[in-house]
């Protein structure tokens, strides 16, 4: 059988998967938040007809002769620049304006936010390291998010959204009683509302719920509002306002190296390195642990759309077609080239 034949066998096959990735990149072109992926090739081993040969004081020196024997996929790259950001005039929506992801997950729920066991997410606050406990842990960076029941802030897909808690805040979580709703018990400042004091040792389920209780009393939350750091600011009846939590953020050495779980959702991989939590907003610029300024900030009323560039796209899919007939080409001509041997018999 002819070498070529082979290696055309080989051009079909990683343009086919050239098209596949292209597929998916315009089939995703809508996706919010979706990073587009890219393909490239490598070739196979040559084989040596001949070595090279050194000058001699009479002769030259010869270069090797070597015949490819196809071409492989080198790799696939996911690309993770930042898509453009579309205006929603939703509250519940948040676009990361740069490096981030948000923290979601599924499991248990603790007691309450002030709770360190199972249904929280251990921080290492000089580490900026984050552990679970009995939590999966998954990250997106798509802030389409909604509301249950229970005042549980959740994805489309109804994993609950992790972050900080304010110690002057603290959350009741309702755990034998799936229809009743989240508390949330405010430590008045005197002003009507409560002061902001993220406590970033761990983060735990966030919630809005429909009002909460204020130095003993049922106050019920007008609007909820988002600062570019996460947090989550309700306004009360009154005018007074108080923190409820801050979401979490965070960043991975090589995004690239995330692993695609589907519906919008990534995990850490050996290649992508740990996770990276952003600190509190009870730390500011110059003090120890302090390392916001290297995260994007958060978007309330918009969402990241995807990166995806069609007109790149669709010439990418022109290439690979082409190359896919070439090398189909590269087949029938050999086909061409047996079928005259098997004829020099007659």
């Amino acid at each position: 059988m002819l070498p070529s034949m082979y290696s055309g066998i080989s051009g079909l096959k990683a343009n086919q998967k050239k098209l596949d990735v292209v597929g998916n990149n315009i089939a995703n072109s809508s996706t919010t938040a979706f990073k587009s992926q890219r393909i490239r090739f490598q070739d196979m081993i040559s084989q040596n007809m001949a070595q090279a040969t050194q000058a001699t004081s009479t002769t030259g020196g010869t270069n090797p002769k070597q015949v490819g024997l196809g071409v492989q996929i080198a790799g696939i790259d996911t690309v993770t620049s930042t898509g453009n950001m579309q205006p929603t005039s939703r509250n519940l929506d948040f676009a990361i304006d740069g490096q981030g992801y948000f923290v979601v997950g599924s499991g248990p729920v603790p007691t309450d936010s002030a709770a360190t066991d199972a249904g929280t997410i251990t921080v290492e606050p000089a580490e900026h390291a984050i552990s679970s406990n009995g939590v999966q842990t998954g990250f997106t960076r798509d802030g389409s998010f909604t509301l249950d029941s229970q005042g549980n802030l959740l994805t489309s897909d109804g994993l609950r959204v992790y972050g900080y808690a304010n110690s002057n805040a603290t959350i009741t979580y309702s755990v034998d009683d799936v229809k009743m709703p989240h508390k949330i018990e405010l430590a008045g400042n005197g002003k009507g509302g409560a002061d902001t004091a993220i406590v970033d040792t761990g983060l735990v389920p966030l919630a809005i719920p429909d009002s909460v209780t204020l130095d003993g009393k049922d106050v019920r939350i007008q609007s909820v509002s988002i600062s570019k750091d996460g947090v989550i600011t309700a306004v009360l009846d009154g005018g007074a306002t108080a923190a409820l939590g801050q979401i979490a953020m965070v960043s991975f050495k090589n995004d690239a190296g995330l692993t695609k779980m589907g519906k919008n959702i990534y995990n850490a991989s050996a290649n992508s390195g740990a996770p990276t939590i952003r600190c509190g907003a009870n730390l500011k610029e110059g003090e120890d642990g302090y390392n916001a300024s290297g995260y994007g900030e958060m978007l309330q009323g918009m969402l990241e759309m995807s990166n995806v560039d069609l007109a790149e796209q669709f010439t990418d899919m022109i290439i690979a077609s082409r190359a896919f007939q070439a090398n189909g080409k590269i087949i029938t001509t050999g086909d061409e080239i047996l079928q005259d041997l098997v004829n020099l018999k007659r």
